[in-house]
């Protein structure tokens, strides 16, 4: 450990667990008061390289969210219940990009926004984050009974599905208040702003509560839920031979994909970092130095997620380009010979049999 200023660092101070307010690096409160104090090691390239990426996926995921809202609603006809989740899906990606130019601007200057707008920027993170898990994981469920079950009743009544997606928008509010409550902006001793969680009047015990609970149910479930039903979905594909049937499904397969490719790191890494916080692993100083570098990158990835379902429909998702020609031919922007013959097609793929492939 790096020499520290005896001032400011003291044994008494220690043993008296003064070192409760003192961040190392991340946005988060040190769990135990007993922590040992540790330099930060930052990489200032990283200040660049998260206001650079910020401003880039923000005005993608503005123009790419838009247009997929704006096809979805437009194409009304051959909207499939898929689509409707995927409309959901595209507003909580949106809604989230519009608070990074706020965490590039607090990356430069620190945070100098106060309590409330750092509240509603960390809500709105969490709230992007589970409303897409759990928004796909419906999807799973609805490709599952149609496909597994050919259950047309339940896939394709548009009405529940409208009150399936309020009540997940209600349970990522409810997941992500732990966030909203208790972070806060601070300006520790020799240091810029920062908005980060301050959870100094909880237990050791209610923190991993506040902690893991969201995890567990706005996570770890919905991803059991996506590997049941996706595992029997290309079961039963395979096994009945309905690969061109259901070409959207690819769309569907990367939007999982992806989605876990740009959070799954952030949430293992926030899981060392619980571990590290209650000592199941060993907190050492060079430890919470990685694992803050660690924090800040899969912090950075996670950020990429809002702008790429577009950029995923766009080559893959046929009806998408169909759509999005339509609205561009209607305007006289291209010409309507462009246009496609089937109107039928959902925003996802093809419509055939007795189910309706998404995207």
């Amino acid at each position: 450990m790096e020499d520290v200023n005896k001032e400011d660092f003291n044994l008494e101070d220690l043993l008296h667990g003064e070192f409760s307010n003192y961040s190392y690096g991340t946005d988060l409160h040190p769990i135990l008061p007993d922590s040992a104090p540790c330099r930060p090691e930052s990489l200032e390239i990283s200040k660049c390289i998260l206001v650079i990426i910020s401003v880039l996926v923000f005005l993608l995921s503005l123009l790419g969210n838009s247009l997929v809202m704006l096809v979805i609603m437009c194409g009304r006809v051959g909207r499939s219940v898929t689509d409707v989740y995927l409309l959901n899906l595209a507003m909580a990606d949106l809604l989230f990009a519009l608070t990074l130019p706020i965490w590039a601007a607090s990356k430069v200057n620190g945070w100098i926004f106060g309590t409330a707008l750092c509240k509603l920027v960390s809500l709105l993170k969490e709230v992007n984050f589970y409303s897409g898990i759990l928004l796909l994981a419906c999807i799973s469920v609805d490709r599952y009974l149609a496909i597994v079950h050919a259950t047309r009743a339940l896939t394709q009544k548009r009405h529940l599905v409208k009150f399936i997606c309020l009540g997940i928008w209600g349970l990522s509010l409810i997941l992500s208040l732990p966030f909203c409550l208790f972070h806060q902006a601070y300006k520790p001793n020799n240091s810029d702003p920062v908005c980060y969680e301050d959870m100094d009047k909880c237990t050791a015990t209610w923190r991993m509560v506040l902690r893991i609970l969201p995890q567990t149910f706005g996570f770890v479930l919905p991803l059991l839920v996506m590997l049941f039903c996706y595992g029997f979905t290309l079961r039963t594909m395979v096994k009945v031979h309905v690969w061109q049937r259901q070409q959207g499904m690819g769309v569907i397969f990367a939007v999982v994909l992806v989605f876990l490719l740009c959070w799954l790191p952030y949430h293992l890494v926030l899981l060392a970092d619980t571990l590290i916080r209650i000592h199941v692993i060993a907190a050492t100083c060079e430890r919470r130095n990685v694992n803050d570098q660690a924090l800040e990158a899969t912090r950075i990835l996670s950020f990429l997620h809002s702008c790429l379902n577009p950029i995923i429909y766009v080559f893959i998702g046929q009806k998408f380009r169909h759509g999005l020609l339509k609205i561009l031919a209607t305007r006289g922007l291209v010409s309507k010979e462009l246009l496609p013959k089937d109107s039928r097609l959902s925003f996802a793929g093809s419509a055939s049999g007795n189910t309706s492939t998404p995207l």
